[in-house]
């Protein structure tokens, strides 16, 4: 027969056992997840959801996966406007996202967008279509429903 001691003894290390397995598990775990964006030519400065970034190539941390709206500019090339689409690798999905953070490995996302600028028009803007199309929006304004709200003052 098992004395009483014993019996708690043996319940203390298994208690013990369990809890430093579980902790071990827990503190060991690690994901990393960055993107990298490039432009050719490099130098243009990055806006990630209306936030400046920094000039490519620029490597950045993310958490969120999904649809990020980027702009890139450069003097001397046209803007780019567009949105790009960051996909979640398999082992990040529900319920496997959960065991890549328990284990003790690390994984890495590392994804990579690649822009090419254009460069702008160097043809001088014709100033008759200019004022044409000045005249047409103040024309458009002026017809809009929009009540006017201030009165200028004199």
């Amino acid at each position: 027969m098992v004395s009483p001691y014993t019996s708690s003894r043996l319940m203390q290390r298994h208690l013990i056992k369990v809890v430093s397995i579980l902790l071990a598990a827990v503190s060991v775990g690690c994901v990393e997840q960055t993107m990298t964006l490039t432009s050719n030519p490099p130098g243009a400065l990055v806006y990630m959801n209306d936030q400046e970034i920094g000039r490519t190539p620029v490597v950045r941390e993310f958490t969120w996966y999904g649809t990020y709206d980027v702009q890139l500019r450069k003097e001397g090339f046209e803007t780019i406007n567009t949105k790009t689409r960051v996909t979640a690798r398999g082992w990040n999905w529900v319920p496997f996202d959960l065991i890549a953070e328990i284990l003790p490995v690390t994984f890495r996302d590392r994804q990579s967008f690649s822009y090419t600028l254009r460069p702008a028009s160097t043809q001088p803007a014709d100033p008759d279509a200019i004022m044409k199309r000045a005249v047409r929006l103040r024309d458009a304004l002026e017809a809009s429903e929009a009540p006017a709200t201030t009165q200028a003052v004199r």
